[in-house]
């Protein structure tokens, strides 16, 4: 039925809301929210993202810097607009959010918004980044081959990033949003598959992705160890400064990596991606044919998937195909290697 086999880069992504999925194709996004009436809200918008039309958004090693800047802003708006829908009605605004609108006005949730992604990643800096060196530095006085530190650094950084995904995985309020980033993987997986984009063939699809917000972090934690082994300063003052100031080497050699495992399933591309994957199965679960039809819905708001299968695929959607009955099944495509 197929001209082609095996899974094929459809450019869309997306993450996991409140009772939700946003999905962004371009410059374009969806968000669709299962309200508390049961109802499915779907709103769409648009979202340049900062330096909009600079020719540094198309550098490789530069451009993952301003896409995972414009990832975290996306992200935190379309998490406020899932949380609006079960926030108190009758809670009254603070002095503090009177004084905050009375300022920036229309520009209120902008500001807001930037304060929060720079308070995050500092924390984040401080939390993966900072804290390794300072327990590692404990040792040095036992330690005396720089080298070895180096290594024991980046083992104490997987160790607490690991140990990080962990303990959220076992938090009982989180589980009902992993199902449904596992949700948006599935259905991004789907399409990727050439498959017809029904609640069966999203089922059936998997919940782990070479793309995935899990995988680039990992691949940031990775990335860190080898430049900071390479990398060194003697005084412990310029060892934390380089730390901060090499994050965006980091994050711009990490989006490069997981763009190219986006865009290859070789052998190499597949042990690189490996461990991201692993880590996927804590930060996705399963979700339920509701979870899925709400994913679906910010998917079909913001791509033409019957096009892209067409284009990519080579076969045109015939309507009698969206009956959700068993698809034809292909051994080995339920699961991203």
């Amino acid at each position: 039925m197929r001209k082609n086999k095996g899974s094929r880069y459809s450019g869309i992504g997306g993450q996991a809301v409140l009772e939700g999925v946003m999905m962004k194709n371009k410059d374009q996004y969806a968000v669709a929210v299962r309200k508390p009436d049961g109802e499915i809200d779907v709103e769409v918008g648009v979202y340049s993202g900062i330096m909009q039309g600079s020719k540094l958004k198309e550098l490789p090693f530069v451009r993952g810097i301003f896409n995972f800047l414009d990832s975290m802003m996306l992200g935190m708006r379309t998490l406020n607009h899932s949380v609006a829908f079960y926030e108190d009605k009758d809670a009254e605004e603070t002095a503090a959010d009177k004084v905050f609108h009375k300022i920036f006005k229309e520009k209120a949730e902008n500001v807001m918004l930037g304060i929060v992604t720079v308070c995050s990643i500092a924390l984040a800096i401080a939390v993966f980044m900072i804290l390794p060196y300072f327990i590692t530095s404990f040792f040095e006085e036992y330690i005396r081959n720089s080298s070895v530190l180096a290594v024991a650094e980046g083992l104490v950084r997987i160790l607490i990033f690991v140990s990080y995904i962990v303990a959220i995985a076992m938090m009982k309020d989180i589980k009902r949003l992993y199902q449904y980033h596992g949700a948006e993987h599935k259905c991004i997986d789907c399409i990727e598959k050439g498959r017809p984009l029904t609640v069966h063939n999203v089922m059936r699809s998997s919940r782990q992705h070479k793309r995935c917000g899990t995988s680039f972090m990992f691949f940031v934690v990775f990335v860190s160890i080898i430049v900071f082994f390479f990398i060194r300063a003697e005084q412990p003052a310029l060892r934390i400064v380089l730390r901060i100031a090499l994050i965006p080497v980091i994050a711009g050699i990490s989006y490069e990596i997981i763009r190219l495992a986006g865009r290859s399933n070789n052998l190499f591309v597949r042990i690189l991606s490996a461990p991201g994957m692993w880590l996927q199965r804590l930060t996705t679960r399963e979700p339920d044919e509701e979870m899925v039809q709400v994913a679906m819905a910010a998917v079909e708001a913001v791509f033409d998937w019957k096009a892209y299968l067409l284009e990519t695929f080579g076969y045109e959607i015939d309507d009698s195909w969206l009956v959700d009955e068993p698809a034809e099944d292909e051994e080995g495509e339920a699961e991203s290697s």
